[in-house]
């Protein structure tokens, strides 16, 4: 089970590699800002999965304080758009 756990982390490894493409390739800035928060869900997702691996519960506090900042950068960013 470990094994599939540090498999599917490495996947989601490389799949951040691709949003982080779009990211910086991105048609739209709609495009762009969607990428980074995929981006930070897959951080979150890595973060809770390293967690089970190590059993440390303080990293489930870094991933919750890591999606506290990161939802609020998004509603920060798409309230600047939102206004330019």
């Amino acid at each position: 089970m470990i094994n599939l756990l540090k498999f599917s982390l490495i996947f989601l490894s490389f799949t951040i590699f691709l949003c982080m493409y779009r990211a910086i390739k991105g048609p739209s800035i709609a495009d762009r800002i969607i990428a980074i928060n995929v981006v930070n869900t897959k951080v979150i997702t890595i973060i809770i999965g390293v967690s089970f691996i190590f059993h440390e519960t303080y990293f489930i506090d870094v991933a919750l304080v890591y999606a506290l900042i990161s939802f609020t950068a998004s509603i920060l960013i798409s309230k600047v758009i939102k206004e330019s």
